[in-house]
């Protein structure tokens, strides 16, 4: 392979998540307005519950661990919770999932589990989160608080986006967190 080629090669791979993560940062305002009331939620006792399947369930993993333990001096650990999905979302947010928690839902491809669980968490008072992916977009439940949606047809592509997308989610959670006259 020349380095001409593989440079072709790199130039389209990253040419590929161009539009996917431009409409994420389009969507900054979106995900700035969630973090707010998740900032909410954590300042008013709440857990936050992140579940997915399959490679998003590695993600919602993540996120938790990032929430527990922070790895910036001075940014307390926060009440997080991942869930496993046996037997299904729906049972255990109905068992572990309080009125002031926040279920963070995460698909990468649609996902009847995550959908499901995230329906369950909204009838129960839950803030809800989706951070999904596709081409075309998820079939969501009506009525969710809060969906962020990553644009592109590439499951690595979207879960890219989704560690940018949780990433920005802790750090302006503590943003919020540090300013607590904007969370009454």
């Amino acid at each position: 392979m020349t380095a001409r080629l593989a440079t072709a090669d790199a130039a389209e791979l990253f040419a590929r998540r161009d539009a996917p993560i431009a409409g994420l940062a389009e969507d900054a305002g979106a995900l700035a307005e969630a973090c707010w009331a998740m900032a909410r939620r954590f300042h008013q006792g709440g857990r936050l519950l992140a579940f997915g399947t399959g490679c998003s369930a590695a993600d919602a993993a993540h996120v938790v661990v990032e929430f527990v333990h922070p790895v910036i001096i001075g940014k307390r650990a926060l009440p997080a919770l991942g869930l496993s999905g046996r037997p299904d979302f729906r049972t255990e947010l109905e068992l572990f999932g309080e009125h002031e928690d926040i279920a963070l839902g995460i698909a990468s491809d649609p996902d009847d589990r995550v959908s499901d669980g995230l329906a369950t968490a909204r009838d129960r008072g839950m803030l809800t989160l989706a951070l999904v992916g596709g081409a075309d977009g998820v079939a969501l439940p009506p009525g969710l608080d809060h969906v962020i949606a990553l644009r592109s047809g590439d499951p690595r592509v979207v879960r890219e986006g989704h560690v940018t997308a949780y990433h920005v989610l802790w750090e302006l959670v503590h943003v919020f967190l540090d300013a607590p006259e904007v969370l009454a």
